[in-house]
């Protein structure tokens, strides 16, 4: 039985097609999804793909929050539906209270756009479950909000539990605290990942192909099931 991912377009995602073609190199079939329908149709799991949701008037991800779809994504990620948030998703989830802190204006207060080095921290998440804890990738990243902020005692508590689910090396991109790059809910199904693993799934296009294991994973993930 073919694995089905859904893919949200909202008003101003600029990602959704690379997410849906991420999803069917890795051997999944996309099923693209709109924001003010309802309606899953049934996926496995979801991508929220990076872009400038409703143009990110009041924050990023603000809006999309409250639109039709996001309310049937947030009951089934509670239910433990697989959630895979991309850059703007990323925000999409911490607005939606799926995923704990927030998104903010880089440091150096301009959009960055570079190959960037990852290491993974937990390949244990349905997302993540094709690398190993420790691996490092390069995938491109591209924001200009894009530092993750959570008080300490929440700092503290992801690093506690294993939720820091990549960290940037070299260099941090936009001052994130404690160089975070994505982070996971408690039960592993929901990820929120700065970075664009959907631009570095095959030789022609990307830097690498490393960002295909995200999406490889949600798939060993269901099958094991």
């Amino acid at each position: 039985m073919t694995t089905r991912i859904g893919v949200v377009t909202f008003p101003g995602s600029l990602d959704d097609r690379d997410a849906q073609r991420a999803v069917r190199l890795a051997g999944a079939e996309p099923v693209a999804l709109w924001h003010g329908d309802k309606d899953l149709h049934g996926v496995d799991g979801v991508v929220l793909p990076g872009g400038f949701s409703y143009g990110d008037y009041l924050r990023c991800g603000a809006i999309s929050r409250f639109s039709p779809v996001m309310e049937t994504i947030i009951a089934g990620a509670r239910e433990g539906l697989p959630v895979l948030g991309i850059c703007n998703g990323f925000q999409i989830l911490c607005e939606s209270h799926l995923l704990p802190g927030a998104l903010t204006r880089n440091d150096h207060l301009h959009f960055i756009c570079r190959d960037q080095r990852l290491r993974i921290e937990n390949a244990d998440t349905a997302w993540t479950g094709s690398y190993e804890a420790g691996q490092e990738i390069v995938v491109p990243l591209k924001n200009g909000e894009g530092g993750f902020v959570a008080d300490e005692r929440t700092l503290d508590m992801l690093e506690a539990e294993g939720r820091v689910v990549a960290r940037y090396l070299e260099v941090n991109p936009n001052g994130s605290r404690r160089d975070i790059a994505g982070i996971t809910n408690e039960a592993g199904n929901v990820v929120g990942l700065m970075p664009h693993p959907e631009h570095a799934v095959e030789p022609l296009t990307g830097p690498t192909t490393d960002g295909l294991g995200f999406f490889t994973s949600i798939l060993k993930k269901l099958v094991n099931a």
